[in-house]
């Protein structure tokens, strides 16, 4: 039980590698607070955790809103006692938009909420992380963050920026006790990978996973046990780094 005790805040955690992470966090003995924007969703994984002898809450919250985000720690605070981990989940994609395709609406979207979502939460974590002088901030990144890729401009600019804004809070907070590390997955089956490969048509799961070394697409379940890794005293000696979980893509 890596996270026995531990209370673990998850963006984005009503779906995809959120909500495997959820899961895989409250098997491990943590107390899970679930945040998300659709409530239907996020209270169905939260009841799924308690329906496996979990503990895990759900907050609604808009990680764009500087509001939502304090109430979500606060919540945690309130209802399990503290808080010992974020993982700043929550992340949108707009595909096929270069710069000149790309609306301003959109670019900003895509940095309110893959940006300014993690600095968010992770401004109004710290404050409790810091006073216990412990706690370990997982920021999910993406493979696009180290090498770019064609057609996802603002994903790109947003997932590198999130890289960066990872290592400077490593520095930061490093003798405050406080790690910080981000994941950066390679394509996973995910609900929004699902749906690009409908728009993409027949034979986009053979072309999506083509690109990777592997041969495959990741499971949600492969990239929520490197969020374990680092969100747990595992990588007790780790801050800063930022791990492609990838099927070897990035080393290509």
């Amino acid at each position: 039980m890596r996270l026995q005790g531990k209370v673990a805040i998850i963006t984005g955690g009503n779906s995809g590698i959120g909500r495997s992470t959820a899961q895989l966090f409250a098997d491990e003995g943590a107390k899970v607070v679930i945040v998300a924007r659709d409530a239907q969703r996020g209270r169905a994984a939260a009841r799924g955790i308690q329906a496996n002898g979990g503990a895990a809450h759900f907050v609604p919250c808009d990680v764009r809103l500087a509001e939502d985000c304090q109430r979500a720690v606060g919540t945690a605070i309130e209802v399990f006692g503290g808080l010992d981990v974020l993982v700043n989940n929550a992340g949108i994609i707009y595909r096929g938009r270069d710069v000149l395709g790309t609306t301003l609406d959109e670019w900003e979207e895509t940095f309110a909420v893959n940006v300014r979502g993690a600095f968010l939460m992770s401004k109004y974590a710290l404050p409790e992380m810091i006073r216990r002088r412990a706690g370990s901030i997982v920021n999910v990144a993406s493979y696009f963050g180290l090498v770019g890729g064609g057609q996802v401009a603002a994903y790109c600019a947003s997932k590198g920026a999130l890289v960066q804004l990872t290592r400077a809070m490593a520095l930061d907070h490093a003798g405050d006790g406080v790690r910080v590390n981000c994941v950066c997955p390679g394509s996973v089956h995910t609900p929004m990978i699902q749906e690009a490969w409908e728009r993409f048509g027949e034979g986009a799961p053979q072309v999506w996973a083509a690109k990777h070394p592997l041969g495959r697409v990741a499971q949600p379940e492969e990239v929520a046990r490197a969020i374990l890794f680092l969100a747990s005293s595992a990588s007790s000696f780790v801050t800063g780094a930022a791990l492609p979980v990838d099927g070897g893509i990035t080393a290509a």
